[in-house]
């Protein structure tokens, strides 16, 4: 088999209401640099990283944090910064698409700063402290894969974890790196096995992706307390066969850099070849809400 590898810079930090958009650039390019120094080839960012995780009550006023992509200052600095350090990154922004229409996007910038391709977050939560459904259109660019100079890059959003399917769709397409940027914490009332419960769950959700589709898995959570959430880190990838390789802390910033081997797609599919043995021909159920008996 061909020695294919990639290796990605995670960057895990807390960004607070009332942090300056320009000081969180600022440490994020820092990071990056920092990464880059490592030997990072694709950096990725947490989501919505530029500030503050302002979906935990209902304010009109809070959509103008959204940007035009790529007339945003936020994707610009982005763009700049990819050019500057002859890297790729991806990055998770609030989109300005027109009026009152807003979407939880990532982008794929390549060295040369360019916009190599979006993905608009297709599943959109509605539960207490995350009101998203308020500011966020669900996405409509399908599912998305970009072909990086280093590895073929998978772009889902948070909420779109817990979803097998589209690991799968985005896994059907050559994805080989599966980027799940985040924003997922406890609430301070809930109890310390709730906490726990909630976090491996988290951790069970990616491996299963890895080991399902033959994939790395790369997810990337913010840190700190806001409002009535904290945030539990955690950054982390995981191997085609479920193994975490790197892990960041709890409650601590890090710049998580992460070989991947590439051949072990090939290797660890050989050996479970889900994709092989899938009964395409039986999963029409899938399209229907829910099977009626």
């Amino acid at each position: 088999m061909t020695t294919r590898t990639v290796t990605l810079g995670l960057l895990q930090h807390a960004s607070e209401e009332g942090v300056s958009k320009e000081r969180v650039l600022r440490n994020v390019a820092e990071m990056a640099r920092e990464a880059v120094s490592k030997g990072a080839q694709v950096i990725a960012t947490q989501e919505l990283f530029v500030g503050s995780y302002f979906c935990q009550r209902e304010d009109p006023a809070r959509m103008d944090l959204a940007e035009a992509i790529p007339e945003g200052p936020t994707c610009q600095f982005m763009q700049a910064l990819a050019h500057e350090l002859r890297v790729e990154i991806t990055a998770s922004l609030y989109e300005r698409r027109a009026a009152g229409v807003y979407h939880n996007t990532s982008v794929y910038i390549a060295s040369d700063g360019s916009i190599a391709g979006k993905y608009r977050k297709m599943h959109i939560p509605d539960d207490p402290r995350f009101s998203e459904k308020f500011y966020f259109t669900p996405g409509d660019l399908n599912w998305k894969v970009v072909k990086g100079r280093h590895a073929h890059a998978g772009l889902l959003v948070c909420w779109d974890q817990w979803y097998p399917e589209a690991a799968r769709l985005t896994a059907l397409q050559g994805a080989e790196v599966l980027f799940y940027p985040t924003a997922i914490g406890w609430w301070h009332g809930e109890t310390d096995a709730d906490k726990r419960q909630q976090r491996e769950a988290w951790i069970t959700m990616h491996k299963s992706h890895a080991i399902a589709n033959g994939v790395f898995v790369a997810a990337i959570n913010r840190i700190g307390i806001e409002s009535d959430l904290q945030f539990w880190g955690t950054t982390f990838v995981a191997d085609p066969g479920g193994e975490i390789i790197a892990e960041a802390p709890i409650d601590e910033p890090a710049v998580l850099v992460v070989r991947c081997d590439l051949a072990r797609i090939e290797e660890l599919r050989r050996g479970w070849p889900f994709l092989r043995d899938r009964r395409i021909d039986a999963y029409q159920g899938l399209t229907q809400r829910f099977i009626d008996s």
